[in-house]
C-alpha cells in the first residue's frame, strides 16, 4: 500500500511500487484525463506536475512519489487554478485543440512553466513546450494561448 497525494488529497493505492505514476492515477484513481501516449516519456501526453515540476508520469514510478504533491489536470479546471484556468481560456479562444489527445499534457507543462515564468519569450515558451507533441500541429496556436494566458495574468 502506498499513500499518493494526488490534487491535495491523500490516495492509497494497492499497487507495486514500480507502477509508473499514470496508471496509478487512470487505473486505480480513476483520473482518466492525464493520457497514455507513447510509454516512453517521448510525447508529453502524460505529463503531471510533481512538486511543481512537470514530469513524464508514464516513465515515474509511484515510489518516486513518496511525500512528494502530484497535480493533474483535473486541479486546474473549474476555476481551482488560477493558471489553469487562464491557459483553457486562452485554448478555446485561440481554437488550440483540434483531436484534443495531447492537450492534458500540453497544458500541464504550459501551467508549470507560467507558475515560474510570469513573461515568457517565445524562445522560453519552446523549450518549456519541447516533447509535448501535437499531431494536429497546433504549435502556433499553442504559443498564442500560453502568451494570452501570460498577458491575462499580469
Amino acid at each position: 500500500m502506498t499513500t499518493l497525494n494526488v490534487n491535495g488529497r491523500p490516495h492509497t493505492v494497492d499497487v507495486d511500487p514500480g507502477t509508473p505514476i499514470l496508471w496509478a492515477l487512470r487505473d486505480t484513481l480513476g483520473l482518466t484525463g492525464t493520457k497514455f501516449g507513447c510509454g516512453a516519456a517521448l510525447c508529453g501526453a502524460c505529463t503531471v506536475h510533481l512538486d511543481g515540476q512537470a514530469i513524464r508520469s508514464c516513465v515515474t514510478p509511484i515510489s518516486a512519489a513518496a511525500g512528494k504533491s502530484i497535480t493533474t489536470i483535473e486541479s486546474t479546471t473549474g476555476g481551482k487554478d488560477r493558471v489553469g484556468t487562464a491557459l483553457q481560456t486562452a485554448w478555446v479562444k485561440h481554437d488550440v485543440a483540434q483531436c484534443g489527445y495531447c492537450q492534458s499534457g500540453q497544458i500541464m507543462s504550459a501551467t508549470a512553466l507560467l507558475k515560474t515564468n510570469k513573461k515568457p519569450t517565445d524562445a522560453d515558451i519552446d523549450a518549456a513546450m519541447a516533447g509535448n507533441i501535437c499531431r494536429c500541429g497546433t504549435y502556433a496556436r499553442i504559443r498564442l494561448a500560453i502568451q494570452e494566458a501570460a498577458r491575462s495574468l499580469a
